[in-house]
């Protein structure tokens, strides 16, 4: 059998890249041994390209598809190396490598951490998060084995998905960091984010020997100390325009909030035997800032709206029952 087997593979007449599995990307052709044999034809398929290398070195590439001689037809350095390989059994070593050639499609990524940059319109440091999916496919074969393949005689789809992910994360900071997105204008600019990420990485890979089709930013998020500060900021943000609809500024409702704190703070100001005279300082104090929503302005506000703020203050806890009945009762008055 054994016997059997040598002639069959010296006679064998034709290369192929037979099945190749679905993630395969680059995949060297081997058949009994590492060497070539008395092959005469080289089939590429659809979708398929071929890459002679002779010694380590990247020698010829065939991107077409179909069948060709390697006896007559016209391939570089293939007189060259049967010279050299008497018998097809010799040290001079010659490697076929196939690959795809077709677009692989579909590629999932992901920053592995958040991508920090200034937000413009607050100066407060942002981590943003983003996810999409992208596709790519060789274009330099030769580029490509130097490059990428190296020592290997396979390489799959997802090994080189992980070589772009891990060269995404830098140029998406240098691109957020140039376009000075602010954290509430990210989505509505996702298709911009993913054409300018793409400008910028597309050469780096180009040297490598492959292309990126294109890229697509599905989805972003942030890290819990930006959703902090943007929960901050919205919360003070309705606070003013609240403090404002009956009459108050933002710094008197801050004012309010810090006497109702100590107020009800047993073990500040009032529990300190200050006494009566504070107790009686901070509700002048409080009378005071209620007496200025009397403003001029206010009879030319709607009532409505003034008693769903005061009720918004009192659910809020920056006044009291008292004094909300009070104001509530002033409202009325001036119907």
């Amino acid at each position: 059998m054994s016997l059997w087997n040598s002639v069959t593979g010296q006679l064998r007449s034709v290369i192929e890249w037979k099945n190749p599995a679905a993630d395969v990307l680059f995949q060297r052709w081997t058949d009994n041994g590492d060497e070539i044999k008395n092959a005469s034809k080289l089939i590429v398929g659809p979708g398929q390209g071929a890459i002679f290398v002779y010694e380590g070195k990247p020698q010829a590439v065939i991107t077409e598809s179909g069948m060709i001689d390697l006896k007559t037809q016209n391939i570089p350095f293939w007189t060259t190396i049967t010279k050299f390989m008497q018998a097809f059994q010799s040290e001079h070593k010659v490697g076929i490598y196939f690959f795809r050639t077709a677009e692989i499609l579909n590629q999932g990524w992901g920053t592995p951490g958040p991508v920090k940059y200034i937000d413009p319109q607050y100066k407060f440091p942002v981590g943003m998060k983003g996810y999409g999916n992208f596709s790519f496919r060789i274009s330099d074969a030769g580029s490509f084995f130097i490059n990428i393949m190296g020592q290997r005689d396979e390489l799959t789809v997802d090994e080189l998905r992980l070589v772009i992910v891990a060269r995404l994360v830098q140029p998406l900071t240098d691109f957020l960091a140039e376009a000075k997105f602010g954290y509430n204008e990210i989505d509505a600019h996702r298709n911009e984010i993913a054409d300018g990420l793409k400008e910028k990485v597309a050469p780096i890979f180009l040297t490598l020997g492959f292309e990126l089709k294109d890229i697509r930013v599905e989805n972003t998020d942030f890290d819990d100390d930006t959703r902090h500060r943007v929960q901050r900021i919205a919360d003070m943000q309705a606070e003013a325009q609240a403090a404002q609809a009956v009459g108050l500024n933002f710094a008197q409702v801050q004012q309010l909030a810090a006497l109702r704190d100590a107020a009800q703070n047993q073990g500040g100001v009032a529990g300190m035997g200050v006494g009566l005279g504070a107790g009686v300082g901070m509700g002048q104090a409080m009378a005071g800032m209620m007496t200025n929503i009397n403003v001029p302005q206010a009879a030319e506000e709607d009532p409505v709206a003034k008693l769903t703020t005061l009720k918004q203050m009192l659910d809020n806890n920056l006044i009291n029952q008292q004094e909300y009945d009070t104001k509530k009762q002033q409202i009325l008055a001036q119907l």
